[in-house]
């Protein structure tokens, strides 16, 4: 293969949408995501940004037409916004979406700076509105923070869309107001359901809220129609008739949607995870940093696809252990 050639897998899905994780650290810690006490990468493991932006524009070369920036929290990385401001130089040449998946705890004071960039859109990550609750889930007390992120994104022009996990017993009675507050302030809401990745404390499956059962309740409430709005990932849309919005449903366990994976994850430290569920992965590290590091990553990229497996295996039972240690935080969300 050439280093220009599109990035192709075996099940011939063509591999448009890179989720770059910048920092598997973050100033949260979800109780869904990772352990209070969570062991942070060494620096030295982590690309520097210079390898991040080199790997993206060898990306860009390949055929990847979307980067959505991932952590952790990549809003914690310092001197983040150099990198965003790279890449957004590469729109409309190659590149047709920068974007970032973010916490929201950081964005107050970067949202002129990230709109500047050329972003459009981000995702901002919100479980509850109730202070108490958010606490509790984040371990953290910074709702407040995280409502001033949203409106100033708002007011730099970004648009904003939600993402909240379901959780059954937590934010489950609380979903229909999420969908409401998102919808009146011009936002989509996306829900998620919870993803068997990395130990915790506790078992994930106490809060597993299957999101057929999230739609059931909206429906007794609301009309509901599907839409075929796509936002390059794996969410499937829905029109909300009473409210004016779009809700979208993120279902990896009651809906397996990898027919049409056009993804690919790279880690802070450079591993490229050709699946989310999957353990399969290249070094794109060890070849960003050997003599040859031009033929080497166009030969990880082409082995990752080759490797890409058709489908992940989720499942979630209690006792079960997760579908890999590695924790979303790591990942990249």
């Amino acid at each position: 293969m050439s280093c220009s050639s599109p990035l192709v897998d075996a099940f011939n899905r063509r591999i448009s949408y890179l989720r770059l994780s910048v920092t598997d650290r973050c100033d949260l810690r979800c109780t869904y995501c990772m352990p209070e006490k969570m062991q942070f990468l060494p620096r030295k493991e982590v690309l520097s940004l210079e390898e991040l932006h080199k790997l993206s524009l060898a990306m860009i070369a390949r055929g990847i037409t979307k980067i959505r920036l991932t952590g952790g929290e990549p809003l914690v990385r310092r001197d983040v916004i150099e990198l965003i401001r790279a890449l957004g130089r590469k729109l409309g040449d190659g590149l047709e979406e920068l974007t970032l998946t973010t916490n929201g705890t950081q964005l107050a004071q970067y949202a002129d700076d990230i709109a500047a960039a050329g972003v459009k859109r981000i995702n901002v990550s919100l479980d509850t509105m109730d202070p108490v609750l958010f606490e509790r889930l984040s371990r953290r007390d910074r709702l407040g923070q995280v409502l001033q992120g949203i409106a100033a994104a708002r007011e730099a022009g970004l648009k904003v869309k939600l993402n909240t996990v379901a959780l059954k017993g937590l934010n489950e009675a609380e979903i229909p107001f999420l969908v409401e507050w998102a919808h009146a302030n011009g936002h989509e809401l996306t829900l998620i359901e919870v993803m068997p990745l990395g130990e915790i404390e506790g078992e994930r499956v106490d809060h597993y809220l299957p999101l057929t059962a999230v739609r059931d309740g909206l429906e007794a409430r609301w009309t509901l129609t599907d839409s075929d709005h796509r936002s390059g990932g794996p969410a499937r849309y829905a029109d909300v008739a009473e409210t004016g919005g779009r809700v979208g449903f993120i279902t990896p366990l009651t809906n397996n949607f990898c027919a049409s994976c056009n993804r690919i994850r790279v880690t802070a430290t450079g591993e490229l995870y050709a699946c989310l569920g999957g353990a399969e992965k290249v070094d794109l590290r060890a070849a960003l940093r050997s003599d040859a590091p031009d033929a080497n990553l166009a030969a990880a990229l082409d082995e990752a696809m080759r490797i890409k497996p058709e489908r992940h295996h989720f499942r979630i039972e209690r006792g079960l252990e997760p579908a890999q240690p590695r924790h979303m935080s790591l990942t990249g969300g």
